[in-house]
């Protein structure tokens, strides 16, 4: 089955695009709602030079903007197979607005709304920070005006079976367990557990050594709670019997699940609070025992309840919107002075900070500690999503792997039941329920892989790629409740199956899909050559730089001093030119916490081994690249990390050759094969997207490769203006900083 696609308009034209269209959705159960033609779509600049005309057109899957004029363009642009280059998905619009010049009039437009006025301008405001601009100066007014109501209703859904993702897939999918389906294996393909068989879990719990688990399968057809994944783990002391008597107690019958295990025997747990308070201390000694029991040094069980120690998701949301409305809506050149206390005091990246916090506890206390910890939320559908995923992250280094990271995704937030519908508002029901949870996660691991660049396999623009499919609604999670409304059996024989977000070939080929991965990622698989011969890669304390933690060794000790950050890193600060008074200074008694984290910061970072960020606000960043990419005033042309990105990358493809040639040269490799290795492939040809030239022919960076790389050709930015970068200080490496007070009493 084929989706929608309208390729770059250099390789067809205006009129055969539309052809192509027409042709295309009838197969993918995309159709056209309505269309205008003779629309201007704004392009950055304050005049009308350089804006495309062109049709917009209105389906049941995205807004689509069809042109016949070419669009500078970057050579190396990220291309949806999904989406053409001026398509936006309806679940990515965040607001419809329009507007009539002649009677000054702007209206909001939401679904199955009436329209007085003849448009003259359409605003769409969209979740991935964009802004686009539409003109109908010279189309019909009845037209225009149909479009933006169609545009109005179709992205905003009453029904979950109104979302495209059922129309699209859900027939073809519906299948035998296991069955091709119209030539298709759903999910098979994929070399990462999807979690939705107990041979998973399985697996699972044999790769952390987790002997004194089970896999239980009381929630086999949903029959127990649609919110919890059909097979999960549980302690083997506690019997299926147990688990139904303790059901009615927990909040939306959410029982304890195991996520993770440690070496040492501790393990991770997550769960709903117990709705009975009567039941309360029973339940808990219940549990605690088995989990004790568990542990083979039969340790402790401690309880983190996040909802008393994080901020709420209502808090997360503002912080959020505050970010867009100061990166996005608010013109740089009026708000330039205090652009960086307009961020701080949005909060974002004081509850990016939070969360990292917290979840380095929880590391200590099973690192450290030799404990059991359970994560406590109303629902355990939110915060401990975010929390268990960086615990694991921080801790296990298979989950720094691109399919160890999808696996753990799938298994903490797919399979754990996060409310994805309502989290990003796809269905506009309630405004209230809209928080970017998965956002802030993705913000936590980006600020994580910022710190140490070579423990990941992914890298930043992966992280991007898997915000924005979350607003691309082909691939559904399974819900139950749909399935009984539409009267599909559950279980065992039959089963709705949607292709997973997973399956990447979907929406990229295989050279966009290249740009997922780190050339600079030292793994478990990573060799090196010494001496002509091949050896795993391994560091030790001797050839690590400490350089490479992202701070000078005179600063490694400062992870819980304040006041040494402040005294280093702001030179002009007042505090760092008084002399300190001996009188007042007081001994501090260092606790466990504190002297665990010292101890772990003074030594040399262990890439396969645990991580922790480190947390100062003078360490955490603006993640600019999703942040900032529309934005034509923070691009760098011929510039910013993209170029040091450029250059890493075609360095490491050009040991990769070198590794290659030195291993056929031990071989005894014929010498007419080793004469032309310099240009054959490496031999894992997606692990690269820039390759290394020729000896003779040098590489030099290209001049289309900008700091928003690779996503941001001109005619998406959404600012009127593109001249000048006034946030030059900010892109030069000025931090968010928080207030000189809180700084002072900075901790962890």
């Amino acid at each position: 089955t084929s989706i929608a696609y309208f390729p770059p308009a250099s390789f067809m034209s205006y009129y055969s695009a539309i052809i192509h269209v027409t042709s295309c959705l009838s197969s993918s159960g995309e159709i056209v709602v309505n269309e205008v033609s003779f629309v201007r779509k704004c392009i950055g600049a304050d005049s009308s030079h350089g804006d495309l005309w062109g049709k917009l057109i209105c389906t049941n899957f995205k807004v689509s903007f069809i042109t016949h004029d070419a669009l500078p363009m970057q050579r190396f642009q990220v291309a949806n197979r999904l989406l053409g280059e001026h398509d936006v998905p309806l679940a990515c619009v965040e607001q419809v607005v329009t507007v009539n010049d002649a009677k000054g009039k702007q209206k909001v437009l939401c679904s199955n709304q009436k329209l007085k006025f003849n448009p003259t301008e359409l605003i769409l405001y969209c979740k991935d920070f964009r802004i686009i601009r539409f003109r109908f100066d010279e189309a019909g007014p009845q037209s225009a005006k149909k479009v933006c109501l169609a545009i109005a209703h179709y992205s905003q859904p009453a029904d979950p079976q109104l979302l495209f993702g059922f129309e699209y897939i859900g027939k073809q999918y519906y299948g035998s367990l296991g069955e091709r389906v119209n030539g298709v294996d759903p999910g098979g393909g994929l070399q990462m557990p999807l979690f939705d068989r107990p041979s998973e879990w399985d697996r699972e719990i044999k790769r952390t050594g987790a002997a004194e688990w089970r896999v239980c399968s009381i929630n086999e057809g949903y029959v127990v709670s649609p919110s919890l994944p059909e097979y999960f783990v549980v302690p083997v002391s506690l019997a299926d019997q147990d688990l139904k008597q303790y059901l009615c107690f927990f909040t939306a019958h959410r029982i304890p699940l195991w996520c993770w295990n440690h070496p040492n025997g501790s393990a991770l747990v997550r769960m709903a609070s117990i709705s009975d308070p009567l039941q309360q201390r029973k339940l808990d000694q219940r549990i605690c025992s088995a989990i004790t029991k568990s542990h083979p040094q039969r340790s402790d069980v401690l309880k983190s309840d996040l909802d008393k120690n994080l901020p709420n998701i209502q808090d997360i949301q503002a912080a959020f919107v505050k970010v867009r409305q100061i990166c996005v809506i608010e013109p740089f050149e009026e708000s330039e002075e205090k652009w960086l206390s307009s961020m701080e005091s949005s909060r974002w990246l004081e509850y990016v900070r939070a969360f990292l916090k917290h979840s380095a506890e929880v590391v200590y206390l099973l690192e450290g500690k030799h404990v059991s910890v359970i994560l406590q939320e109303e629902e355990d559908r939110d915060l401990s999503c975010v929390v268990s995923s960086l615990v694991q992250l921080m801790l296990d280094p298979h989950f720094r792997s691109l399919t160890g990271f999808q696996s753990l995704v799938q298994k903490e937030w797919v399979m754990a039941g996060h409310r994805f519908l309502d989290r990003c508002n796809h269905l506009k029901k309630n405004d209230k329920e809209e928080s970017p949870l998965f956002q802030l996660f993705l913000d936590c691991v980006w600020q994580i892989i910022n710190q140490y660049p070579a423990a990941f396999e992914f890298t930043e623009t992966y992280l991007t790629v898997l915000s924005d499919s979350i607003m691309v609604r082909i691939a559904v999670v399974f819900n139950s409740d749909f399935a009984k409304s539409k009267c599909i059996p559950v279980g065992e024989e039959k089963a709705l199956r949607f292709p997973p977000v997973w399956d990447w070939s979907q929406q990229f080929t295989p050279k966009d899909q290249a740009l997922f991965n780190n050339p600079m990622y030292v793994g478990k698989g990573a060799t090196c050559v010494q001496n002509g011969a091949v050896k795993s890669f391994r560091r030790t304390k001797k050839n690590y730089s400490s350089t490479l933690r992202g701070m000078p060794s005179s600063l490694r000790n400062i992870l819980m001093d304040g006041h040494d950050s402040l005294t280093l890193t702001r030179r002009n600060s007042l505090v760092s030119r008084l002399k300190p008074d001996f009188s007042q200074i007081r001994e501090v008694v260092e606790s466990p916490t504190e002297r665990f984290f010292r101890d772990w910061v003074s030594r040399p970072a262990d890439l396969q081994g645990m991580l922790i960020p480190q947390l100062l606000p003078s360490h955490l960043a603006l993640w600019r690249l999703y942040f900032l990419r529309w934005v034509p005033e923070a691009s760098i042309p011929k510039g910013g990390p993209v170029t040091a990105y450029h250059k890493l990358s075609q360095l490491a493809d050009e040991v990769e050759k070198l590794q290659s040639q030195l291993r056929q040269y031990k071989g005894a490799t014929p010498a007419s094969t080793l004469t032309s290795t310099p240009s054959a492939p490496p031999s894992d040809h997606s692990r690269m997207y820039f390759k290394a030239g020729s000896t003779h022919e040098p590489s030099s960076t290209p001049e289309y490769l900008s700091s928003s790389f690779p996503f941001s050709p001109v005619g998406n930015m959404c600012r009127r203006s593109i001249l000048g970068t006034p946030l030059s200080k900010f892109l030069n490496g000025a931090k968010i900083w928080l207030s000189t007070e809180t700084l002072a009493n900075e901790a962890l």
